[in-house]
């Protein structure tokens, strides 16, 4: 039995050398494994950095692009406005005009009318010539008043 003791204790002996090379197999696969996922890791890493860096690029090409056009637009709007400011100018300037032309222009005309009617009243009515003189000297004063009060308020303006 002896014999039999001594050879059950070598027996185990190889055994547990066997389980390391069966478990040092799987290890040696899964560590082959691990840095073919690694490499395919970094490849991916890699073109994303690329990939980001062109959709960088494109981007910051746009925003140039539309920071010039917004700038051309801005200065084509800024003329365009200037012109429009100048053109309202000169409206406004001619308007003042006419309206000074049109104002002499009626006391012109107030004054001959009042003269000519003035004289085909004295030709046609010597009787009612006194009273008509009165109603056009207190007409004239309600007009030139009328007139003062015009040239006031556009002087406020």
């Amino acid at each position: 039995m002896a014999n039999a003791d001594s050879s059950t204790p070598s027996t185990p002996a190889p055994a547990p050398m066997s389980a390391k090379k069966e478990n040092l197999t799987p290890i040696g696969l899964k560590i082959m494994e691990l840095n073919e996922s690694r490499a395919e890791l970094l490849d991916r890493i890699q073109f994303l950095k690329q990939d980001l860096q062109n959709w960088r690029l494109k981007l910051d090409t746009q925003v140039h692009t539309y920071r010039s056009e917004l700038s051309e637009l801005k200065k084509s709007l800024n003329l365009e406005v200037e012109q429009l400011r100048t053109e309202f100018q000169e409206l406004r300037t001619t308007l003042q005009q006419q309206q000074e032309d049109v104002t002499t222009s009626l006391r012109n005309l107030g004054v001959q009318d009042d003269s000519k009617d003035n004289n085909k009243t004295r030709h046609q009515h010597p009787v009612a010539e006194s009273s008509d003189k009165e109603d056009e000297d207190e007409g004239k004063k309600d007009g030139l008043h009328g007139l003062t009060e015009c040239k006031g308020n556009e002087a406020e303006h």
